[in-house]
Formats: structure tokens, C-alpha cells, sequence
């Protein structure tokens, strides 16, 4: 069974934890004791005697205020699909949190207040769906009982936003009229729309296809080197780590970056049982035919597609640190296991995210921005495009004294 990750994103009130709470609720994942202390503290009951915001905004000072403020993540499963969603913060102030919940996501969510229409904050998740290149985007315009259930407002958004989507190149764009408090073609269908003519919500998220093929070939990235060293295990040297990407087969011929060796894979170990070959995902041991000087972040790469190896790198960042970026600031960018000092040699332009107009950036640069920067690293770093495999075309940076994450990166 596949799994879709999938990020909520939207305005502040506009539903999003009552949304995913109604997904829990209805698609039975909620246990009897979790219901039980629902029901005790909720103040905004719907008819069934819950309030369903409350299964997301786990935070004390989420509860209080009634916002999202961390990004959430929460599990639940249906007879066709698991599911993993992230709810994200819709403040402004936390564009940082939205940035990191839709970085590991295959598809956004996007709640509009059929009340307000589209907004500002829409404009600015739909922007940041267009950064991370997330192909599919289903638009959930909520609280339709609240506007009679209206055929004309559900077209007149959905006309305005089809614009946004065609500015920003969001080609797979469905569209949802329901009701999150009242369940309205959320699990399924409702009559209150028998204008409508597509599927429930939850429909289109066990159906909807995923991107899952990378168009970079296939990544190992070493982990750990295993040398027992032991009586019975006295030549034993395996590569421990995970396929970032595509499959790895017994045989393969490889080339081991960023050194540029070339070997052949001798066997594969999944959970200590040998394999002809491992797929993208899973954690395995890799034996190769040469005694060659491999460590920790070096990659495996089969020989037909072969990623980029440099020092100098061009990546969008998103500032995640309450103290200002400054060129020349040195950090350290962690790119799954692979650890190497960079410095930040310069800032070629902010992006405004409210219109996606290139900016010039003057002075610092200050949280929750998005900038296009320069990185320099002390050693060569393998990587792909974000666009052709998200998990080697992003990284964070970690400050050196603090080891706090301040920035989010897109590699170009």
C-alpha cells in the first residue's frame, strides 16, 4: 500500500484542523479515549459533540488562541492508501514552518473561506507550492454551509484562482466545495451540492497518482561503514545507508562520489538477508568488489545518469533564524548524512512572496525570507536539482556555534 503525503495550507480560521480532524474522525482513526478526552474539551461542538480542531492543534497555546502555530503531522489510512498530513501554520510569521511541512510533500491542500474568497495568504502557499515544484494542488473551498451551499460562489473562486494557478505553472489543479465542520464531500459526497459533479475530497486523495519516478537515476548516500572486524566476520566491509533514489541492483556498475571511483556491486543485504537488488526507500548494506576509501556522505550513483559534483552551488533559501543572514557568514549544510563547512559568498536576489517578482536584496536578510544566494562549500558536495530529486536537491544549513537550523535549501 503507497503512501501520500500531502501538506493543508491556508489562512488563519479558514479550517484547516477541522478539516483534518473530520478525516480522522470519519475514516475512523481516532481511538475511544482520544474521543472521550475530546469531548471534555471542547468548546466549538459540532453535531456528532466534538470539536474536531483540537486532534491537530496539540499545543497548549494552539488551543488557547485557536491557531496553528507548529507544523503537525498526523497518520491515518484507508482500505486503498495510507496517508501522512502536515498541517501547517497559516501566520504569516510562520511561512518557515510552511515551507518545511510542503518540502516533504507530494501535494498541497490549499483551504479558502468560501466567506472571503481568495486572499493574500493564498496567494502566498500557492507561491510557495510553485517554489517546490508540488505538480498537484487541490483547492478545498470550505465553509460552503455558511454561503447557502452556492453553486456562483464556488465558480467565481474557482475562477479566480484558476488565474493564480496558470501565473505560477500549477497545471493539476482540483476543486472542492465542502464543509469541514459538517462533513460535506469530505469522506463523500454530499446532496446539499448536487450541482457538483466531482468526487469527495478523500476520493481524490486515494485516487490521485504520485510523481514517483526521479528524474536523476538512481542515489545511495553511505550512512555508516560496517567493519566487525570479528573471527567470523574478518573480511566483512558493508555500506550502510538508505536508496535516496531509483534501484540498485547486484552487479550494478557504480561510481563512488564526490572521489569519482568506479566499482561493481557484489551483494545487497536488506535486514540481513541478501537481495538481487534494492529499492528506492529502503535502508540496505551494499558490498562492492574494491577496497576503496569510502566514509560517511559519499554516494553510490549508477553510471548512466550522474549527479553534479561542485563547491560552488546556486540555492534558494529560506531563512529560518531569528538573527539576520549576512554574506560571508560561514555555516555548516547538512545534506542527509553528508556534513561539509560552506559560506555564503553572496545574495543575488530576494523573492517577494506575495507577487514572485526577483527583488534586489539590500541589508540583511531576515526571517521567513526566501533569497536566491551563492554557497561555497570546503568540499565537493553531490547533489541533483531540486526539480529532479528532492532529496538530494536540498539540504539545511546549521549554524556552527549555536548547531541551530537557520535556513531551508532548494538546490537549482
Amino acid at each position: 500500500m503507497d503512501i501520500l503525503r500531502f501538506i493543508t495550507a491556508g489562512s488563519v480560521d479558514d479550517g484547516k484542523s477541522t478539516l483534518i480532524g473530520r478525516l480522522l474522525y470519519d475514516s475512523k482513526s481516532i481511538l475511544q479515549d482520544q474521543l472521550e478526552v475530546l469531548e471534555k474539551h471542547s468548546k466549538n461542538k459540532n453535531e456528532d459533540g466534538v470539536d474536531l480542531a483540537l486532534l491537530t492543534d496539540g499545543l497548549r497555546a494552539e488551543r488557547e488562541q485557536g491557531i496553528t502555530i507548529d507544523v503537525a503531522y498526523r497518520y491515518f489510512s484507508t482500505s486503498k492508501r495510507k496517508f501522512i498530513i502536515a498541517d501547517a501554520p497559516g501566520h504569516v510569521q510562520y511561512t518557515r514552518n510552511m515551507i518545511t511541512g510542503a518540502s516533504n510533500s507530494d501535494l498541497m491542500v490549499i483551504l479558502i473561506d468560501a466567506r472571503k474568497g481568495v486572499i493574500e495568504q493564498t496567494r502566498r502557499h500557492s507561491i510557495i507550492a510553485s517554489l517546490l515544484q508540488l505538480k498537484k494542488v487541490a483547492v478545498a473551498i470550505n465553509k460552503m454551509d455558511m454561503v447557502d451551499y452556492s453553486e456562483e460562489v464556488f465558480e467565481s473562486i474557482k475562477s479566480e484562482y484558476a488565474k493564480i494557478a496558470d501565473n505560477l505553472g500549477l497545471n493539476e489543479v482540483s476543486y472542492f466545495p465542502i464543509s469541514a465542520l459538517k462533513g460535506d464531500n469530505i469522506v463523500s459526497k454530499s446532496s446539499k451540492t448536487d450541482w457538483y459533479d466531482g468526487s469527495s475530497l478523500l476520493e481524490y486523495l486515494e485516487q490521485v497518482t504520485l510523481n514517483e519516478e526521479s528524474n536523476s537515476g538512481s542515489r545511495f548516500q553511505i550512512q555508516y561503514v560496517i567493519r566487525p572486524q570479528t573471527e567470523e566476520l574478518h573480511d566483512y566491509r558493508g555500506y550502510a545507508g538508505k536508496i535516496l533514489s531509483g534501484t540498485f541492483r547486484k552487479g550494478d556498475k557504480i561510481r563512488i562520489l564526490p572521489a569519482g571511483l568506479t566499482t561493481e556491486i557484489t551483494s545487497i543485504e536488506i535486514n540481513g538477508v541478501e537481495k538481487e537488488e534494492a529499492l528506492e526507500g529502503q535502508p540496505a548494506v551494499i558490498h562492492i568488489a574494491n577496497d576503496l576509501d569510502i566514509s560517511r556522505g559519499d554516494v553510490f550513483a549508477t553510471e548512466e545518469q550522474l549527479p553534479a559534483v561542485e563547491k560552488d552551488l546556486e540555492v534558494l533559501l529560506c531563512w529560518l533564524d531569528q538573527k539576520p543572514l549576512q554574506p560571508g557568514n560561514k555555516y555548516l549544510l547538512q545534506q542527509n548524512s553528508r556534513l561539509v563547512k560552506a559560506v555564503v559568498k553572496e545574495v543575488d536576489y530576494k523573492i517577494n512572496v506575495n507577487t514572485l517578482i526577483h527583488e534586489q536584496a539590500e541589508g540583511d536578510i531576515k526571517l521567513n525570507e526566501i533569497v536566491k544566494v551563492t554557497l561555497r562549500t570546503a568540499q565537493p558536495l553531490v547533489y541533483d536539482s531540486f526539480i529532479n530529486n528532492k532529496t538530494t536537491g536540498s539540504a539545511i544549513l546549521v549554524d556552527e556555534t549555536s548547531n541551530s537550523t537557520v535556513a531551508a535549501c532548494i538546490i537549482q
